[in-house]
């Protein structure tokens, strides 16, 4: 998703600027000059009519602290937090320290990047890479699931199609049509070099196609951030969280895209290297029984969606707030896909619901998106997070230019501080951070 170039430019001083006022605050704050922290701006939660998600009584909103950090001009920013400590995480359509990747067309790549830092404000991106893989049949192939585990890194691609820009009825869409998950390149040296999977777009991991625009349950999948190495799995297994639709028939163009959907899916796998493209290794959710308890299949035709909401999901990721003993989903609803877009948190006591809202963020970034929540940055009482995603890649597009909001929200690695809201909390100001 490129940025138009003088964007980039404008970020890249923002940058220099923002690190800069970092660096003095932090500076103060070790000499014990700090002034006293600015209150919550609680960002106002306007979920449009027919919401299906009851609010939360337990989180009942966000509250952003004005703290925010940016880095690179790359996006699809997807950090695993691994047993060394480090984040390991896909990017691309940017550059990373002046390294180019763009995942486009017969020579489409992917990047890769090593993020050092205890502190979100004083990070380090290095050991940036790119890895290219052909999208044939289709235009494009992206980054989604990323995972390291016991050393091993797991990198998953999917595919767009038709092309980047398609101009239909007074608006140029970006990449209409999601493509199938392909499957999953490995590296056992932390990126330094990898193992092509041995799925290819046509013949992806679990068999789904959509040259002709159809539907796809599972096109870009991201694995539940269960903490460092996965060490609140459940059970041992990665899982992973995925847009997608059920149906296709008299829908508004691009309904099923990189950044919109209809639905939530949720599989699992152990992870190995012999498992993780062996479509015979995967179990997907296959809904509840009498009991409320979920059900799991090895046949995919049988799979059901964890949550639900036409024409109003999209990309979705989710992390397990260890603290909380809560699963928090982010999902961004990306409108026409170059319009500005919606993001809401949702939360679940189980990795497969019932989900309650937290707050819908209504224009969030004001096109936010690759939205998550990096479980290394989680405070330890759980109410404390920060928000990572890219922002604003087609301002100018159709003649709309996007504000940065919050401030800080821009192409590029974004991170953003926000308190989740509890009952009883002390009243923040009821208006988006500006």
């Amino acid at each position: 998703m490129s940025p138009a170039p003088v964007l980039s430019l404008v970020g890249r001083v923002g940058l220099l600027l923002i690190l800069a006022a970092a660096s003095a605050a932090a500076a103060a704050e070790r000499a014990g000059n700090a002034t006293a922290p600015k209150p919550l701006r609680a960002w106002p939660s306007t979920p449009p009519p027919g919401c299906p998600f009851a609010q939360s009584d337990t989180l009942v909103g966000v509250g952003f602290t004005g703290r925010h950090a940016e880095y690179t001009g790359a996006d699809t920013w997807y950090p695993s937090w691994a047993s060394d400590g480090n984040l390991y995480s896909p990017w691309t359509d940017g550059n990373v320290n002046g390294l180019s990747s763009s995942s486009s067309g017969e020579k489409a790549a992917t990047g890769n990047a090593t993020i050092l830092g205890e502190d979100p404000l004083k990070l380090v991106v290095t050991n940036q890479a790119v890895f290219a893989s052909s999208p044939r049949p289709y235009e494009g192939r992206y980054p989604c699931g990323s995972l390291v585990y016991n050393g091993v890194w797991y990198y998953g691609t999917y595919c767009l199609h038709p092309n980047g820009q398609v101009p239909r009825e007074g608006i140029t869409y970006n990449w209409p049509w999601l493509g199938p998950f392909v499957g999953f390149r490995w590296s056992t040296d932390f990126g330094q070099t990898w193992t092509q999977t041995p799925c290819t777009p046509d013949k992806p991991l679990f068999g789904e196609q959509a040259l002709q625009g159809e539907p796809v349950k599972i096109g870009a999948p991201h694995f539940v951030d269960f903490g460092k190495n996965l060490e609140h799995s459940p059970d041992g297994k990665a899982y992973l969280v995925a847009q997608g639709a059920s149906e296709g028939a008299n829908r508004r163009y691009a309904f099923n895209s990189w950044i919109t959907a209809d639905q939530a899916y949720l599989i699992r796998v152990t992870p190995g290297i012999r498992n993780m493209n062996d479509p015979r290794r995967y179990e997907f959710f296959a809904g509840n029984d009498a009991q409320g308890r979920p059900l799991w299949t090895s046949d995919f035709a049988r799979i059901k969606p964890i949550a639900e909401w036409r024409d109003h999901m999209g990309c979705v990721t989710m992390t397990y707030n260890a603290p909380l003993k809560k699963f928090l989903m982010c999902v961004t609803d990306g409108g026409t896909t170059v319009s500005r877009y919606n993001t809401y948190l949702l939360e679940s006591d189980g990795l497969t619901g019932p989900w309650k809202l937290v707050s819908h963020m209504t224009n969030f970034g004001e096109q936010a998106y690759f939205v998550n929540i990096p479980s290394k940055f989680i405070g330890p009482e759980g109410r404390g997070l920060w928000l990572c995603y890219a922002a604003n890649f087609s301002s100018g597009w159709g003649g709309i230019t996007f504000k940065s909001l919050p401030p800080g929200s821009r192409y590029g690695l974004c991170l953003q501080e926000l308190r989740l809201l509890a009952p009883g909390d002390p009243a923040a100001a009821p208006e988006a951070p500006r």
